[in-house]
């Protein structure tokens, strides 16, 4: 039986305990799992049979997690892991090389900019940027060596739109999948496996934990990509030697991805999420659509408030029509463009630090995806490593705050960012 979003996102990957009959997931807080025997223990070794070996690898609690985010994203399976930046790596591991490089957009976390641009390089790959609203330039980036393209479904900071279906044809007429960081949109406002993603990652630590108390990532593969249509991805493909000749898409099909991300992935690079995060994750995902619908209804209402303003020279919000991606919303995020963006306030980089000093509802975090209203200065902060042009593409520019619209009374967070803007630009 089908069954609907909202009842996926309570059922799916949970059944009652077999032991004791509890109703929520356990916090499976082992390290090592009993072999029934030696057959037992080496089947599970070689991926003969499914099943907990050590918690590095599994655990019943992280599973759960896993699976429930693969119901939501229509995926195939997923691999959990320590941070949405441990994801981001999760993703590429396994298609990546010395030489190799991923193309990648513009417009991304300023974090995701500094791990492409300057970390990635310690491994040998590297990344090309482009305006992936350009998608002849995207065309143009993806040569012989690249083995991926990489973007997000809602922009941080901007809450620019990609256009999804766009890039996943270019992906596909070049035999390479396309990444999507569906964190800011979550899977209730964007499903990118439906417009041609192979990959989906996210941060766990923002909307879908919900409440500011986890530290997480997932990569969800869709299942989909033929991972032997030519000899890119030779750890999927072809023999891996780091799993005695194992060919995980020969041998796993449609679960190549996700078995590799645990079995050679979680074992060698070890970003591993731990079961308390996985089970706090869970229980916000259970009232994930709940809290969206308050988020965008919230976010509509603040970002119709600022662009009247006087004082605030630009807003980026996607849901107002008077923005260039107002278009894409009905196509790529039909629930609404989900509740982060920016705004440029007259006086600069000062006036923009006053407001961040001055507000009092609102949080001044480095985070987003928390039922509070947070806002960050994002150019002297989350955005600061990079160079003014890098920024600028970012949209992250010095007269720019970047807020993430909580599920607060509306009226009060309008009220809160009044007296601030009042005292900023005074």
């Amino acid at each position: 039986m089908t069954q609907g979003f909202d009842t996926l996102q309570i059922h799916a990957g949970a059944e009652p305990d077999p032991a004791t009959g509890a109703r929520q997931t356990p916090i499976y807080q082992t390290t090592a799992y009993v072999f029934r025997d030696a057959d037992h223990a080496a089947a599970l070794f070689n991926l003969q049979e499914v099943g907990y070996i050590y918690s590095r690898l599994t655990n019943p609690t992280v599973s759960a997690l896993q699976s429930r985010v693969a119901a939501l994203e229509g995926g195939a399976g997923a691999v959990a892991c320590s941070s949405g930046h441990a994801a981001q790596i999760m993703a590429l591991f396994p298609l990546m090389g010395p030489g190799k490089n991923v193309v990648a957009s513009t417009r991304l976390y300023g974090g995701t900019v500094t791990q492409l641009s300057n970390t990635i390089k310690r491994f040998g790959w590297s990344a090309k940027f482009v305006d992936t609203d350009d998608l002849d330039a995207v065309k143009a980036a993806i040569d012989d060596d690249t083995r991926a393209i990489f973007c997000e479904t809602i922009a941080n900071p901007g809450g620019y739109i990609t256009d999804i279906d766009a890039l996943a044809k270019i992906g596909d007429e070049a035999g390479i999948p396309l990444i999507v960081d569906n964190t800011s949109a979550t899977p209730y406002l964007c499903r990118p496996i439906e417009h041609g993603a192979t990959l989906v990652v996210h941060s766990l630590t923002k909307y879908l934990t919900g409440n500011g108390t986890v530290t997480g990532g997932i990569v969800v593969d869709s299942g989909k990509f033929d991972w032997s249509q030519n000899d890119k991805f030779p750890s999927l493909s072809q023999p891996e030697p780091a799993y005695h000749g194992l060919n995980f898409h020969g041998a796993l099909g449609a679960m190549a991805f996700t078995f590799h991300g645990i079995a050679v992935g979680l074992r060698d690079l070890g970003m591993t999420l731990n079961p308390q995060a996985a089970h706090y994750t869970l229980m916000g995902i259970e009232t994930l659509s709940l809290r969206m619908e308050k988020h965008v209804a919230n976010a509509i209402k603040v970002a119709e408030w600022l662009e009247k303003d006087p004082r605030i020279e630009k807003v980026t919000y996607a849901g107002l029509k008077s923005s260039p991606y107002y278009d894409r919303i009905a196509k790529i995020c039909p629930k609404g463009a989900g509740a982060l963006f920016t705004f440029a306030v007259k006086g600069g980089y000062d006036a923009c630090v006053k407001l961040v000093n001055e507000l009092e509802l609102f949080s001044h975090v480095a985070n987003l995806g928390d039922t509070r209203s947070l806002i960050i200065h994002s150019a002297s902060t989350t955005h600061r490593q990079l160079s003014d042009e890098q920024r600028a593409a970012a949209g992250a520019d010095p007269n720019v705050v970047r807020v993430s619209i909580g599920t607060e009374d509306p009226a009060d967070i309008i009220a809160d960012l009044d007296q601030a803007l009042a005292k900023a630009t005074a």
